[in-house]
């Protein structure tokens, strides 16, 4: 049998990612023997990880998600769908912004959505992770679909449309000073009417 090729992508973000990459360490010492792994890592430290790189163009992330055999992603909508447009059942694991993964819980919120239509295989926890890579290096198939691709450049379009207004609207939150939205403004007092 081939050795299992195995895209980790955990999107552009500049939160590191931790967590994610230190369950795959631990993982990947066990079986480095029949795995080939490539993890794009973005601003996440990879020490001790083969064919780790910062970042993939576009075109090489294409490339890499065509030649893998499993596909794990962080839960960016864009890198999901470009996953299953690939063949792929994405094993995904949402950042969590209590661990300074992101600014807010978008992409768990988003995941445990697709999860639960079981579009992808939603990994919350390092045990869950290492359930779906032992089911994929037993078999494959488990994480594959089938790919209608008329479906997928509709899909691919508005999904990228999603990740644009997600993406805006965090960006849009975290520069905005925050102000309690439910204090009513006769309530306020002067000084703070005046700065209104």
């Amino acid at each position: 049998m081939t050795r299992l090729r195995l895209l980790v992508a955990v999107g552009t973000d500049r939160h590191p990612f931790d967590r994610l990459v230190e369950w795959l360490r631990e993982w990947h010492a066990e079986v480095a023997d029949s795995v080939d792994l490539t993890v794009q890592h973005g601003h996440t430290r990879t020490a001790g990880l083969p064919d780790a790189v910062p970042f993939l163009g576009h075109a090489e992330l294409q490339a890499a998600m065509a030649a893998a055999h499993l596909v794990v992603c962080h839960g960016g909508p864009a890198t999901i769908l470009e996953a299953r447009r690939h063949g792929h059942l994405p094993i995904v694991v949402p950042r969590d912004p209590t661990h300074g993964e992101h600014v807010d819980d978008h992409q768990q919120l988003f995941a445990r959505r697709l999860g639960a239509a079981g579009l992808i295989a939603l990994c919350e926890s390092r045990r869950e992770l290492l359930d779906a890579l032992a089911a994929g290096l037993a078999d494959r198939s488990h994480f594959a679909v089938s790919v209608d691709a008329e479906a997928a450049s509709g899909q691919r379009a508005a999904v990228r449309r999603v990740a644009v207004i997600v993406e805006d609207l965090v960006a849009t939150a975290a520069r905005r000073p925050h102000r309690p939205w439910w204090r009513p403004w006769r309530e306020s007092g002067p000084d703070e009417r005046r700065n209104r």
